[in-house]
């Protein structure tokens, strides 16, 4: 093989042993340049994760230079409880939860307010608002209310009262069957919504009576990283109208095959039932019904969430004639939603459950999974235990042997991730391996170690507030 160049044609005249010996001292140093380049990064176990290629460095750090990873879920210290003061029931049941939690001390909050009222009005609303949000510490990111009525903010129009604590009351977000404002924190990556949007959202634990508030939040702590294996029923019933949601539920059973167990009804031509009956493993029931019949011959499991498309299902106590959305957590799920004025059947008023099941289950609690869910919400009602967490996400970063090994379910479907390192404050950032996922599960990803020299490492991915921006997720110090 002829491996001169036009401009060197010398080496080709010289003796044969000497040059048999320089192509044979070139062919020991491109393996050895071969063997230091080595390694990349990988998905070690998953088919569905997709690395990109770079540059790999020369891996010699023997540490993880103190990088830990952003956790999925609210936990108790980012929870704000607040109590109608002087209400024997709320008092009762804020104390219970605070135990069972262990929620700050710091975070608990007392209101007066007339419990025995459906409806605030707006004004009286506006100046409640006003004192929980100084009374409130920093770093609360969501509320829980431990009274069940009123659960109306009503001004020229009703918002629920969750709705109206997280936005505060504006008409904007209200007014029967128009169109309403949209939520920022919709299907966003935000783990932090007050410090990302400015908001905090809210949900009534809903409880009549202290023994019902009590076997709902011990379903909420049993749900805890339990991981279940339950079903999803996801109904398309004969009633048109209530029925608008079908669209998103036909492709979820295949999407999510392998994963969760999700059935798909469809009862639009009356030929069968519109009602789940006897079925023992319950972990998501979406419908679109005025009475959803047959609820308790069903056995939900803890943190199963469920909700049907109606009118008034969130105007506690009574449902407005229909359905209250407390009649779910009566049967034993953990979390509902519904409207507390005629919200017509714009779909974005209600839960959209591919949003809410994918949230759900990268490990986000149930009142994140079910906020993220509703993009206008102003006038659901949302209510449960909030901090339920059944796919609580560990996420771990650790080094073994010659690379990093990133462990989280957390990772967002199709979007991009980073491992980057620098040598210095004032260095450049560096990538070690990017990620890419198409599906939500438990992954493991491998990375290259960077250098010695290495003094920082970073997590990038999407932003909190954007979701097709990339942002630092997690820096170490």
């Amino acid at each position: 093989m002829n491996t001169a160049t036009p401009s060197m044609p010398r080496p080709m005249q010289q003796a044969p042993w000497l040059w048999l010996s320089r192509l044979s001292l070139l062919f020991a140093l491109l393996l050895a340049l071969g063997a230091c380049g080595g390694g990349g990064a990988g998905a070690s176990a998953s088919s569905n994760s997709t690395v990109s290629p770079t540059p790999t460095p020369v891996g010699s750090a023997t540490s993880t230079l103190g990088l830990t990873l952003p956790r999925a879920g609210l936990a108790a210290q980012d929870l704000g409880i607040i109590i109608a003061d002087g209400d024997a029931l709320s008092e009762s049941i804020a104390a219970y939860y605070q135990s069972a939690r262990g929620v700050p001390a710091a975070n608990i909050i007392r209101v007066k307010l007339n419990t025995g009222a459906e409806t605030i009005s707006a004004n009286d609303f506006t100046a409640l608002k006003a004192e929980v949000d100084a009374k409130l510490p920093a770093g609360v990111q969501a509320t829980l209310l431990t009274w069940r009525s009123p659960a109306r903010v009503v001004g020229t129009c009703a918002m629920s009262i969750t709705s109206a604590l997280a936005f505060g009351y504006d008409a904007k977000y209200c007014g029967g069957c128009s169109g309403t404002s949209p939520s920022p924190y919709y299907d966003t990556e935000s783990n932090k919504p007050w410090t990302d949007h400015k908001f905090r959202p809210s949900m009534m634990l809903g409880a009549a009576s202290l023994e019902a508030a009590r076997s709902l939040i011990d379903r909420g702590l049993r749900a805890d990283a339990s991981q279940p294996s339950g079903s999803g029923y996801l109904l398309r019933t004969t009633d048109v109208a209530r029925s608008v949601r079908y669209a998103d539920y036909t492709g979820l059973p295949a999407s999510w095959a392998g994963r969760l167990l999700l059935n798909y009804i469809n009862n639009s031509a009356g030929t069968a039932s519109n009602a789940i009956t006897g079925k023992t493993d319950v972990l998501f029931y979406f419908t679109g019904l005025a009475e959803v019949p047959s609820l308790s011959s069903n056995t939900f499991l803890p943190g199963a969430v469920a909700d049907h498309l109606t009118s008034f299902g969130g105007m506690l106590p009574s449902g407005g004639g229909q359905m209250p959305v407390t009649e779910w957590l009566n049967a034993g799920a953990t979390a509902s939603f519904g409207t507390v004025e005629e919200p017509c059947n714009y779909v974005q008023k209600f839960s959209q459950a591919s949003v809410l099941i994918e949230h759900y289950y990268r490990g986000d609690s149930v009142i994140e999974a079910y906020w993220k869910s509703v993009q206008w919400p102003g006038q659901g009602l949302f209510v449960g235990e909030p901090l339920a967490q059944p796919f609580k996400d560990s996420p771990s970063f650790t080094l073994e042997g010659n690379q990093y090994l990133i462990k989280t379910r957390a990772l967002r479907p199709n979007s991009s991730y980073a491992l980057e390192y620098r040598s210095g404050p004032s260095a450049s950032w560096t990538s070690l391996a990017t990620f890419k996922v198409s599906r939500a599960e438990m992954q493991t990803l491998s990375a290259p170690l960077p250098p010695a020299t290495a003094t920082q490492l970073r997590w990038r991915g999407p932003c909190p507030t954007n979701n097709s921006l990339q942002c630092t997720l997690s820096e170490s110090p």
